[in-house]
């Protein structure tokens, strides 16, 4: 069981310290209230065989995750809910974070609170805390929320986790299968064909036309097979270095929201990660327009960014931002409809929380359909691949067989 040091004041004003044993931080607040104590501070007692016992795991020293961040925001949120301070908040936190990088992170946070900071100025200056959950944070700080808005933030950066994993779900099985499906070529036609050609060019006989079409395949590859393997390198490279370049990652980003099928993943996505986030700023106190901002510089995709920040500029203009919306080809239609109807009402927030639900189902639903039809593809494909050598091979030998009767 972990053992607590405590710093209270108990009930005659007088400070005390100690230290207990307990299940939890919360547990232990609870059972020194419980005494009539106020409790001042509270930290983990050090302990020399567990810290290097997590000397050992390499995973400590990588630079902190959003979801290291993520759970952070949680077990601040629970202290806080608790009783505990911000400041007994972030050392526990500190102590307790499952990378070095992270405790190192919040230990910061923490002196500079310390120092009269802070805490959304604080984090500021890390990158692994997201610019949304640091207006979220400044925000609660300002209307003596900041337990509410933390507990929010971090629900936030789970959707966006979840929404993230199922993208990549819905991506990276083709992948694979594809890969798979181009390894099985290659193999056929470097390993398995050149020794199929020999044993055929030892009977002595015309090959049918379906195998001299595999040979034929199978010498082109390896005749020009590195100046493909060429022009494959350097169509990654011009791929890479036009993502580099803002007007080519512009013009990428554009061109991926129009590709049939996953193009209409990514515009779901955009949609349901633009609808949520205003979603929240906006309940958290922030304006339309800071949130527009905040919310242009969290979407990944720079065409759909680049929508967000053309729209802020015209509703600080006075126009609406459902208008804005209309005709940008990077969010689903409804988006833009609904929004005009929030505003319309002012009910803004409580149509974007629909809008997020809304779309976060089409989702869902278009994953599953992606996949479901994409399987028996990828299936097809590489039996067809396989079954198209052996099916050449095995006329070749009935050929043979039947021409020397």
């Amino acid at each position: 069981m972990p053992r607590f040091t405590y710093n209270v004041r108990n009930a005659a004003g007088r400070r005390e310290t100690g230290t207990r044993d307990a299940s939890t931080a919360q547990t232990l607040v609870a059972d020194l209230r419980q005494r009539g104590w106020m409790v001042l501070d509270i930290q983990p007692a050090a302990s020399a065989v567990s810290f290097s016992l997590g000397m050992l795991n390499p995973f400590r020293y990588l630079p902190p995750r959003s979801v290291d961040v993520e759970i952070s925001l949680q077990q601040i949120a629970v202290m806080l809910r608790s009783g505990l301070t911000l400041l007994a908040s972030l050392k526990l936190v500190a102590e307790y974070a499952s990378r070095r990088s992270m405790q190192t992170v919040w230990a910061a946070v923490a002196d500079k609170i310390q120092q009269g900071s802070s805490l959304a100025d604080a984090m500021m200056e890390h990158r692994c805390f997201p610019k949304l959950v640091v207006q979220l944070v400044r925000v609660g700080e300002q209307t003596g929320t900041l337990e509410e808005v933390v507990s929010r933030s971090s629900e936030t950066m789970q959707r966006r986790r979840h929404l993230r994993t199922q993208l990549l779900t819905a991506l990276t099985y083709p992948g694979i299968v594809l890969l798979s499906a181009i390894g099985v070529s290659i193999f056929m036609v470097v390993s398995v064909i050149p020794k199929l050609q020999v044993f055929l060019k030892a009977l002595g006989k015309k090959l049918p036309p379906v195998t001299q079409a595999l040979i034929d395949v199978s010498d082109f590859v390896k005749d020009y097979g590195l100046h493909i393997l060429v022009g494959f390198l350097a169509l990654i490279v011009t791929l890479v270095a036009l993502y580099l370049w803002p007007p080519g990652r512009l013009w990428l980003d554009r061109a991926v929201l129009r590709v049939p099928v996953f193009g209409k993943l990514f515009r779901l996505s955009a949609t349901v990660q633009f609808s949520h986030a205003m979603m929240v700023l906006l309940r958290s106190g922030i304006t339309l327009v800071q949130g527009l901002k905040t919310v242009g510089e969290l979407i990944r995709n720079q065409f759909a960014a680049q929508a967000v920040e053309r729209a802020r500029v015209a509703v600080i203009q006075g126009g609406a931002l459902g208008e804005q919306l209309q005709g940008t080809n990077a969010f689903m239609p409804m988006l833009a409809r609904m929004t005009s109807v929030g505003e319309q009402a002012g009910t803004l927030d409580e149509v974007l929380e629909e809008v997020a639900k809304f779309h976060e189902n089409q989702l869902a639903s278009a994953i599953k359909t992606l996949s479901t039809i994409i399987e028996p593809i990828m299936v097809v494909l590489v039996g067809g691949i396989v079954g198209f050598v052996y099916i050449s091979f095995f006329v070749a030998l009935f050929a043979a067989a039947g021409s020397g009767r």
